[in-house]
């Protein structure tokens, strides 16, 4: 069989023709490919949404927007890019395309619950968009929906939360279908041992989507009955105790943020070896710092709230336990950098995204750490240096795991490839626009500009000007990014299965892959997941 463009793959061979193939279809690669769609749209809104809001803080004072109106984009990007973007972004899209077929499975354990995952997600990202436009306008809450302001504001907050609700049930199913697959439908000879590291953090990520997003739904269920009858169980003044909120929300959303990240280290882990010619560096230290990241990063919780109230000896147990979580994290750091000692290494794009990655994360992470310590976390608390932080985890961490994937795997499913020159310079406006917007948000927030804030005093609008600027930067580097991809997917020059010379399960078939994966017979596997012995790239 053919492996290049005139081979059609997956694309073409479906009993239902047209759209209904594709809504009906139960095969994973081609849900994986409608989550991708749907997670690509949702974070160019919310790219949009987060440019208003850099824009309005260019100066002091009204720019385009007044402070409700501030509220309500903040509030919606925010619910956009976390739900919407960050969270299913890697696990739900590429998880779907990847990880069958890594493992040398036909497909994932339940193919309609996976088709239902997708249809609760579509439904929350609807329920979403209807927020912003029915009811008492769209939330203005933050995405942390805390009381007792979501319990008292009259925008739309229930409908809001409800979506969140929608898509916490799409993360559980997908979880469920992750773990159920990896242990029953591996390959012949494929043990533990043998998993690609992308697999072993869709397991620890499943784990978490399964344990922790129940308490999600549980907290925003409440808030709802809280909002429509008035139960009392925040509000202080019926012997409700809002802070109770704040610890509901973090044991979910704490470990969210692993499920975030997680995903993104196994993607690098995928990326690094191949472009520096060698096995992965520490293989079992890199799967069971992944389990222990999930495992540790479910504890930490109140390390967010050290300016609630807790008494001294909880902070001090929630700031080691914080500390603690950066171990099992920086040995993925070093293990990464010791695989590209001595190296052959090819700065091709997906290597350039990851070495980005690296970069972020690692200012990302001694970010958090500043905010684990309390005493640190008491000046910093509720500063534009949480933003600048949080987003060096989540997109310069996530999302450019996330970019990196892109660039990897979709000629796997296209069977073509996008011009590299173009992307390229996609990378370097990303990295440097990303780099001046957020390290600008956390310098102005060690000067103490409070985040969440319409308006600013004007000693902070210099650095404010800086990082509009850079999201201008980051903004083009967007656009001819997935200008680009969108191309090269439909025009580009035609691949054959391999065209990186990568070692693992999923290049061992055509491209793009057929309906069944692997043909009349299922594989077997004798070789480890980045043995390169023999391996040769393909020409294209």
């Amino acid at each position: 069989m053919s492996q290049t463009s005139t081979y059609t793959g997956f694309w073409k061979e479906s009993p239902r023709s047209g759209i209904l193939g594709w809504l009906l279809s139960t095969d994973h690669k081609r849900i994986g490919i409608m989550y991708l769609g749907c997670i690509v749209t949702m974070f160019l809104v919310a790219v949009c949404l987060g440019l208003a809001i850099r824009l309005e803080l260019i100066a002091p004072g009204p720019t385009i927007m007044g402070p409700q109106t501030y509220n309500a984009t903040f509030t919606v990007h925010g619910i956009i890019m976390i739900f919407l973007f960050i969270i299913p972004s890697i696990p739900a899209a590429f998880g779907n395309l990847i990880m069958p077929i890594q493992i040398g499975a036909r497909d994932v354990s339940f193919p309609k619950l996976n088709l239902l995952s997708w249809y609760f997600y579509v439904i929350g990202a609807i329920l979403a968009l209807l927020a912003i436009f029915s009811g008492g306008g769209a939330p203005d809450t933050g995405w942390t929906f805390y009381v007792p302001f979501s319990t008292q504001t009259t925008t739309n907050v229930n409908l809001a939360a409800f979506a969140a609700f929608m898509l916490g049930f799409s993360s559980i199913l997908t979880g469920i279908n992750f773990v159920t697959t990896i242990h029953r439908l591996r390959a012949e000879g494929m043990g533990w041992g043998r998993l690609p590291l992308f697999v072993w953090t869709l397991y620890a990520t499943a784990w978490i989507q399964v344990l922790a997003t129940p308490m999600l739904g549980i907290t925003l269920v409440l808030v709802i009955l809280e909002r429509t009858f008035g139960a009392g169980l925040f509000d202080a003044a019926r012997g409700g105790d809002p802070i109770l909120f704040q610890h509901l929300f973090w044991i979910y959303s704490h470990p969210a943020v692993y499920i975030m990240i997680l995903p993104g280290m196994g993607v690098i882990s995928e990326v690094i070896p191949t472009f520096a010619r060698k096995p992965l560096f520490g293989y079992w230290a890199m799967a069971l710092s992944s389990l222990a990241i999930a495992f540790a990063g479910s504890l930490v919780w109140a390390h967010h709230m050290y300016a609630s109230g807790m008494s001294d000896f909880a902070v001090l147990v929630f700031s080691f336990l914080t500390f603690i979580v950066a171990i099992p994290s920086a040995i993925k750091i070093f293990n990464w950098i010791s695989t590209l000692y001595k190296g052959s290494i090819q700065l091709a794009p997906p290597m350039l995204h990851s070495l980005a990655f690296i970069f972020n994360f690692a200012i990302g992470g001694l970010g958090g750490l500043a905010l684990g310590a309390a005493a640190a976390d008491i000046h910093l608390h509720d500063t534009t240096f949480v933003v600048g932080h949080f987003h060096y985890t989540m997109f310069g961490g996530t999302g450019f795991a996330f970019f990196a994937a892109l660039h990897y795997w979709l000629p796997k499913f296209t069977g073509r490839m996008y011009q590299h020159k173009p992307a390229l310079v996609a990378w370097a406006l990303l990295f440097v626009g990303f780099n001046i917007t957020y390290m600008s948000m956390q310098a102005v927030g060690i000067q103490g500009m409070p985040r969440r804030y319409y308006d600013y005093l004007p000693e902070f609008t210099t650095l404010n000007q800086v990082a509009t600027f850079g999201s201008w930067i980051l903004a083009v580097g967007l656009v001819m990014m997935f200008v680009n991809l969108f191309l090269g997917c439909r025009a580009g020059d035609p691949v054959g299965k391999n065209p990186w010379g990568a070692a693992t399960l999923e290049w061992d078939i055509p491209s793009p892959p057929p309906m069944d994966n692997f043909g009349p017979k299922d594989p077997v596997v004798s070789k480890g997941p980045y043995d390169y012995k023999g391996v040769v790239a393909d020409e294209y």
